[in-house]
């Protein structure tokens, strides 16, 4: 057959290849990454923080493209979402779907055994989870926005989630997970509302003494409950000042005194300890969750306000909370200025250039975000004499 000349090449041949989707794991996915193999039972990738958080990023991908699948019919033999999990041995196992609109906002992944066998790894790497569940956040589409953004007012009003029908689910689904495997080897991750999730459900389990690996990319820092906390913070600031004016009185030496040694019994905890908040600070210490921000995410940026916190321990790999403070593994990108899409992406946790720097770890929103976990036992009934 005759070879065609340049010029005898119709322009309708380059269109008649299919273009791939701009969410295809090979087009948008980290190109850095290889696949597991054997040689990771000898120097197990999953040790890498850089690579865990790629691949746990990766998976709260794959669960944005299971709705999406879901919404343009996609069949098995075409979706995008599997490719996300694939490669690094995974297997979905459970999907998480919203009773309100049939919308999936989470899916449990598991290690798959079996896949990793054809490829001669014949057990887990060392660090890699058992399970992760992973959440996704906002999907501005119009079979989703409805539910979505109900729940971002919800955090937006209260700074709490427990409210929706996604949490509850998402609480079952990671405690159901860690009694099987037992918490060491279960991990929970969320972008953006997830992450607001899974930082509550995380937080839910530990006061039970249920410690999950949490990673949050994205987490929402502004709320309307935040701010009426900063009032009552500089209210607190001013009672402590009109109380120093009566020093000479030994009853408030002593208050005074005993809010110096725990923070917690300030003026502008009370509200929570009174909401019923009583839970017991005894092994909060051994959670630290990690997060990752960009300073330019204006959802995110307020976790990386150092006001109230010692600085002292930045740049440490390991933050053990020290003298009851709360404590966390923080992340911060900072690339100046940035457009909101971009700071707020998901896919920047995956770039080739990607550099966070570990920045501090009991800052003052996440220390009001773990806080609960410290407040004070709840008040004895005095003893009444028999009548």
């Amino acid at each position: 057959m005759a070879s065609r000349s340049g010029e005898d090449i119709s322009p309708n041949d380059d269109q008649a290849q299919p273009q791939p989707h701009p969410y295809a794991f090979h087009v948008s996915g980290p190109r850095h990454l290889s696949s597991p193999n054997w040689r990771h039972l000898l120097n197990s990738t999953w040790k890498d923080g850089n690579y865990k958080r790629t691949v746990v990023a990766c998976f709260i991908q794959a669960v944005y493209l299971l709705e999406l699948d879901r919404q343009e019919n996609r069949s098995e033999e075409n979706a995008l979402a599997p490719k996300w999990w694939l490669p690094f041995k995974y297997k979905l196992v459970q999907i998480l779907i919203d009773e309100r609109d049939r919308s999936i906002f989470g899916a449990l992944l598991e290690w798959d055994r079996s896949a990793a066998l054809a490829d001669f790894i014949l057990m887990r790497p060392s660090g890699a989870p058992k399970a992760v569940l992973a959440l996704r956040g906002t999907l501005l589409k119009s079979p989703t926005i409805r539910r979505d953004v109900e729940d971002d007012l919800r955090f937006l009003a209260w700074e709490s989630l427990r409210g929706s029908v996604r949490y509850t689910i998402a609480l079952e689904s990671l405690k159901s997970v860690a009694e099987k495997y037992r918490s060491g080897n279960v991990c929970i991750a969320g972008h953006s509302l997830g992450a607001g999730f899974a930082l509550q459900v995380g937080k839910a389990l530990a006061k039970e003494g249920i410690y999950v690996d949490a990673h949050l990319f994205n987490p929402p820092s502004l709320s309307l409950a935040m701010s009426l906390r900063n009032i009552g913070d500089k209210a607190g600031d001013a009672w402590k000042k009109c109380r120093s004016m009566f020093a000479s009185n030994n009853e408030t030496k002593a208050i005074g005194a005993a809010e110096e040694r725990n923070p917690v019994l300030g003026l502008n905890n009370w509200v929570s300890y009174f909401y019923g908040n009583k839970n017991s600070s005894t092994g909060m210490q051994k959670w630290a969750p990690h997060l990752y921000v960009n300073n330019s995410d204006y959802i995110c940026c307020y976790y990386t306000d150092p006001a109230g916190s010692d600085n002292k321990d930045a740049g440490k790999e390991d933050p053990t909370p020290e003298n009851g403070h709360v404590a966390a593994k923080l992340f911060v990108m900072s690339k100046g200025n940035q457009k909101f899409l971009e700071a707020h992406g998901l896919e920047q946790w995956w770039s080739n250039d990607l550099d966070p720097q570990l920045a501090l770890h009991n800052g003052k929103l996440i220390s009001r975000q773990l806080r609960s976990l410290y407040h004070l036992p709840a008040p004895q009934n005095p003893q009444r004499n028999p009548q």
